[in-house]
């Protein structure tokens, strides 16, 4: 049973988006941004506040795997061992939209993402909602995804009408997005759910980068960026890259697997060495980094390995040449 403070909390929440306002929540992947799915006035607001492209569509989140065809229509029958296997947890559906759903959701699209989030507190907000929440990641586009409520306060300050607190995330990495919408699955963007369990529970292979696919969360290529000009160095020069920058007299910080060299001048953050560790790390240590004063980040690329793929898709964008 939740705590009196937790259900006065959820009920607070509820009561705010029912009323038109904005909730920020926490689930298992990062904090999100809510609004009623169904209200166009606050999904307007959510634009406004997070600065996004109109043309961006907004994950709906659901309490339950059932809601989906209130939702989605033309349902593909292997849909059914994804949710099985996967909700509630990490994993985005984008399926053809019903007439219900609000284009300004979709980006004016025919297609919706849905997710059902597994943290308990986004469940309890979700169930005594009773309806589908929109929610983008708790951020100003483009900047760093907020892994706790702290991250969501700094970002927006009194802009919220409410923040759910629910501690750090678990994963700290954005879901797994898989096009359901055409002929065959599609992986759209990577994440803590990877390509052979998706696999594994269909029972056949997917599909990788078709031409035509549906524009979705997290694929600009400027994407979970700090203020600060972020560098993807190889391991094997991040500690000479380091020493030469911090002799032209710039204040470096790096976030490395490898240990610091000796009397290295650059503020230097050992990384966890497995990738689910890393991924859960990743967003808070750039937050924290991002507001220390450094003039740049070096981070030493991921190992090309296939577990590595959400981490290695992340930190790609975040340091692609728009954002230095």
């Amino acid at each position: 049973m939740p705590s009196s403070s937790v259900e006065k909390d959820i009920g607070h929440a509820v009561d705010v988006l029912r009323g038109g306002g904005l909730v920020a929540f926490p689930t298992e992947t990062v904090y999100g941004l809510g609004a009623n799915a169904l209200d166009r006035k606050a999904i307007a607001r959510v634009f406004e506040v997070k600065q996004r492209p109109p043309g961006h569509p907004l994950i709906v989140h659901l309490g339950h795997a059932d809601e989906l065809s209130r939702w989605a229509r033309h349902i593909p029958d292997y849909v059914q061992a994804l949710a099985t296997q996967f909700w509630p947890g990490p994993l985005t559906l984008i399926l053809k939209r019903t007439r219900q759903v609000p284009t300004e959701v979709t980006g004016g699209q025919d297609t919706v993402g849905l997710r059902v989030p597994r943290h308990p507190l986004a469940r309890l907000l979700l169930q005594q909602f009773g309806g589908g929440i929109a929610a983008p990641s708790a951020n100003r586009f483009g900047r760093i995804s907020p892994t706790l409520a702290e991250h969501v306060r700094a970002g927006f300050g009194d802009e919220l009408d409410f923040i759910l607190n629910g501690g750090p995330c678990e994963l700290g990495l954005e879901s797994t997005i898989v096009d359901c919408s055409g002929a065959e699955p599609c992986v759209l963007r990577p994440g803590s759910i990877g390509v052979p369990a998706l696999e594994a529970a269909l029972g056949k292979s997917l599909g990788r980068g078709a031409e035509v696919v549906p524009r979705v969360p997290g694929s600009h290529d400027s994407h979970y960026a700090p203020s600060i000009p972020l560098f993807l160095v190889p391991g094997t020069k991040i500690s000479s890259q380091a020493q030469a920058l911090c002799a032209q007299g710039k204040r470096v910080a790096v976030l490395s697997r490898r240990q610091a060299p000796a009397n290295t001048a650059a503020h230097w953050e050992i990384m966890p060495a497995t990738a689910d560790g890393y991924g859960h790390r990743l967003y808070a240590r750039l937050h924290a980094l991002d507001g220390a004063g450094y003039d740049l980040l070096l981070v030493e690329e991921p190992p090309l390995l296939n577990e590595w793929e959400a981490v290695t898709d992340r930190l790609q964008r975040a340091a692609c040449p728009a954002n230095g």
